[in-house]
């Protein structure tokens, strides 16, 4: 090879070398296609998670999100309605990936999924952004749960006692009370900071939540997104990335963050429609296998930061449809979850509100962060209920005799105090000291 053609060799491989370093300019692309939920654009190029501004020749003007790609076609999810769009609408890439407002701005409001206000108090004048998708902790660096929060539920903070920085999923079917438990442990509460998440719900419920659960005085610490039923998979499904990353945000000011999801269930749900959207193979029950894989990015981001930080303790409620535990998202959310509160339809239907049936319920940190003596008590307690239960029959019947069954004689005599122990009015408090108190003097009435 000539001196000549090895030196052109050498500036050609330093001229690509740069070039390829260089980010790609967007080209503006055009709408090919648009089956179902999934719009495919072509002549554009853009990243995974990039905006695209598409704009209709009828004057018809959305947002959409990059979800995927095939060779040079773009798949896109729209962040509204895609009602107008039409062949050759033009696509043009924004280069901005997932980004949101937060900061003490966002207190007291109510923000959809993209983080646009709802409430109609104006713009939220903050200058702090952060990304959706979070940033990953090192787990060997999180501090450990040692401290049980307060969550003003007597059942939960004596026998399912809670720590700063767990994740526990609330398990329930359809009308047994799980809106109306999110809304008192809002209430009650000691944490600093309340993000709630309405996540595929109706929408009369955001309203609901707001003016008559969560009340004008705990509004002023809380943080709503709310992202109902009629929105966009992907908005609903940013809902929840958004108030995790606000929830985030708070923690790592230090501050103790309860985070409400309602619910896990319809993330799930609209991860399956965006999967099944762009071509993805259902795996079991019709969720494809993004839907496995977003849970746990989802949930991982809550709990406790970095030593001296702050935490995030969040509940998460699952729809277990036809009260199956059984479904696969209650069976995933659970294996990923530090704990699960289970509501039992026979409670709700007996009028025993919160529903909780403490049998099939457990928090796995509980004997980690009580003392010892709470700790057996609960055990005790647990005991007594399980005892019951297995006998109501037998007791209703008047088969049951005392004498044969000391445990069980324990279990009648105490029956209506356990009852009341574990019943609470919604607009009561019940604190965590009171709360164990109360247990211990009902153990020893006898």
């Amino acid at each position: 090879m000539s001196a000549v053609a090895a030196t052109f060799g050498r500036r050609l491989r330093r001229y690509a070398g740069r070039a390829a370093a260089l980010p790609m300019s967007p080209v503006e692309g055009r709408l090919t296609r648009l089956v179902g939920l999934a719009l495919e654009a072509r002549g554009c190029h853009a990243a995974v998670g990039d905006r695209c501004l598409l704009l209709s020749g009828n004057g018809v003007q959305t947002e959409a999100e990059v979800v995927g790609f095939s060779g040079d076609r773009l798949l896109l999810m729209p962040t509204g309605r895609a009602d107008g769009l039409e062949p050759d609408t033009r696509v043009i890439p924004s280069r901005r990936a997932g980004t949101v407002q937060v900061g003490d701005a966002l207190l007291g409001r109510i923000v959809d999924g993209a983080g646009a206000p709802l409430d109609r108090l104006g713009p939220i004048e903050s200058s702090t952004q952060r990304r959706l998708s979070g940033v990953d902790i090192n787990p060997l660096e999180r501090e450990p749960i040692c401290e049980p929060l307060d969550v003003g539920v007597r059942a939960i903070n004596a026998l399912l006692s809670v720590g700063r920085g767990q994740r526990v999923g609330l398990f329930a079917g359809s009308g047994v009370g799980k809106s109306v438990l999110l809304g008192m442990m809002a209430r009650h509460t000691s944490a600093d900071i309340i993000v709630v998440g309405l996540i595929g719900e109706r929408g009369r419920e955001v309203k609901e939540f707001v003016e008559r659960i969560l009340g004008s005085a705990d509004r002023s610490r809380a943080v709503v997104v709310a992202a109902p039923a009629d929105a966009p998979p992907l908005l609903r499904l940013q809902g929840a990335w958004l108030a995790t990353a606000v929830a985030e945000h708070f923690r790592d000011q230090g501050r103790s963050v309860l985070l409400l999801m309602d619910s896990l269930t319809r993330f799930a749900q609209a991860q399956r429609e965006i999967g099944l959207a762009v071509g993805e193979a259902p795996a079991t029950k019709g969720y494809p296998p993004s839907v496995f894989a977003r849970l746990p990015q989802l949930v991982e981001r809550a709990g406790n930061g970095r030593a001296g930080g702050g935490s995030i303790t969040a509940f998460y409620t699952v729809l277990t449809e036809g009260d199956d535990q059984q479904d696969p998202i209650a069976d995933s959310a659970r294996a990923i979850l530090d704990g699960h509160i289970v509501l039992s339809r026979r409670l709700a239907e007996s009028g025993h509100f919160p529903a909780i049936d403490v049998e099939a319920s457990i928090s796995r940190v509980m004997n980690e962060i009580v003392p010892i003596d709470q700790s057996d008590a609960a055990r005790d307690l647990r005991e007594l209920i399980s005892t019951f239960n297995q006998s109501r029959e037998l007791v209703n019947l008047g088969a049951w005799k005392p004498g044969a069954n000391p445990v069980l004689d324990r279990a009648v005599a105490l029956w209506p105090h356990i009852q009341q122990l574990l019943a609470q009015r919604p607009d009561e408090r019940a604190g965590f000291a009171d709360s164990v108190t109360d247990m211990r003097r009902l153990l020893n009435e006898t």
